[in-house]
C-alpha cells in the first residue's frame, strides 16, 4: 500500500523522536493531514493548517510559491517551528518555509534533499536537472561523482530519464521531486516527509543547512518574474536573445548563451538570466539564479525591462 511504501522510505522512527514542531500546510487541496498522519507517536510535534477541503482554497492559488504560503509562513514564525511544509492542491508538489518564517526556494531545498540522499543515505545515481534549476545541484553531482542530465523545463522530461535510466534525483523548480525507489513521477507527501527526515538527520535547522552548503559549493540565490506578455511577443524576444545576445546586462558580461528550453543567458560567475514563454498562457517567466541576491534583482529588474 501507499501507507507502507512510504513508512519503508523514510525514517519516521528518527523525525519522530525530534524535540522540535513543524507546521504542515495542504493549502485546502488533497494532502489534507497526510503528512501529519505519519509522523504522530514521539516527541515531534505536527499542527497542519488549511487541512479542510474547500474548492475555492480558501481563495489563495494552491501554488506552494512564496506569494501563496503567506499562512505558513506567519505560523512558522508565530510558534517557532523548525520547518513548515506545504503540498500543492493535487499534493505532488512541496514547498517548504526555514526556521526563520521565510519561504525556501526549490534551489535550495533540493541540493539540501541531494547531498542527504548521497552522504547519510549512501544512495547513487544520476541527478536531472530541468533547465531552470540550480548550479547547486550540478556542483553537488560533481563532488560525488553522479552523472548529471539537463532537461527542458516539465517534469515529463524527468520522468522519462526516470523510466530508463539510474536516477537518485530529478527536480524541477515548481516542486516537483523524483526520487530513486519510487514512483517515477511527483509526491509531495513523501518529499515532504524526505526533507524534514534531511533537517532531522542533520542535526541543524534549514537555514543553517543552507549556509553551511553555500560555504561549501557556494552561494547562489534564485528568483523569478512572470509578465503577462502576447505570445508571439514573447517568442520573439527570446529568438532576438539567441541570435544576438547583448554583451552585458546590469554591468555583467555575458560568457555564454544555452537554448535548450528558452534563452539562457550565463554570466562568468555561472549567474544566469533565463527567458522562457509559457506554453499554456500569454506570460513570459523570466528567471535568475546569481551569487548574490543583489545581483539575481538586478538581473531580473534587467530582463523585465528588456522584455517591456
Amino acid at each position: 500500500s501507499y501507507r507502507a511504501q512510504v513508512t519503508s522510505y523514510v525514517d519516521l522512527e528518527r523525525i519522530r523522536a525530534a524535540r522540535a514542531r513543524v507546521v504542515v500546510d495542504s493549502m485546502h487541496g488533497t494532502g489534507g493531514r497526510w503528512v501529519e498522519s505519519f509522523l504522530g507517536g514521539g516527541t515531534l510535534e505536527v499542527e497542519t493548517i488549511r487541512a479542510e477541503r474547500d474548492t475555492l482554497f480558501g481563495g489563495v492559488a494552491p501554488e506552494p510559491v512564496d506569494r501563496n504560503l503567506g499562512a505558513l509562513k506567519s505560523r512558522v514564525h508565530s510558534s517557532g517551528a523548525l520547518v513548515g511544509l506545504a503540498t500543492d492542491g493535487d499534493a505532488d508538489r512541496l514547498g517548504a518555509v526555514g526556521d526563520d518564517g521565510a519561504t525556501l526556494t526549490m534551489h535550495e531545498v533540493v541540493p539540501l534533499v541531494l547531498l542527504h540522499m548521497a552522504r547519510r543515505r549512501g544512495m547513487s545515481g544520476g541527478v536531472v536537472r530541468t533547465f531552470s534549476q540550480s548550479v547547486l545541484l550540478k556542483r553537488i553531482a560533481a563532488a560525488h561523482g553522479l552523472k548529471l542530465y539537463e532537461t527542458p523545463i516539465g517534469f515529463k522530461y524527468v520522468a522519462d530519464l526516470m523510466l530508463g535510466e539510474n536516477i537518485l534525483i530529478g527536480a524541477e523548480e515548481s516542486g516537483g521531486i523524483g526520487v530513486s525507489g519510487h514512483i517515477p513521477e511527483r509526491d509531495g507527501i513523501l518529499n515532504s516527509l524526505l526533507f524534514l527526515e534531511t533537517i532531522v538527520a542533520a542535526g541543524r535547522k534549514p537555514t543553517e543547512l543552507v549556509r553551511e552548503m553555500h560555504r561549501e559549493f557556494g552561494e547562489f540565490y534564485f528568483g523569478r518574474r512572470d509578465l503577462h506578455l502576447e505570445v508571439s511577443r514573447g517568442q520573439q524576444l527570446i529568438a532576438t536573445l539567441a541570435e544576438r545576445a547583448p554583451a552585458s546586462i546590469a554591468g555583467h558580461a555575458v560568457a555564454s548563451v544555452e537554448t535548450l528550453d528558452g534563452t539562457k543567458l550565463i554570466f562568468g560567475d555561472e549567474s544566469w538570466l533565463l527567458f522562457r514563454q509559457s506554453g499554456t498562457e500569454p506570460v513570459l517567466r523570466i528567471y535568475s539564479e546569481a551569487t548574490s541576491t543583489a545581483k539575481m534583482e538586478s538581473l531580473l529588474e534587467h530582463g523585465c525591462q528588456m522584455a517591456s
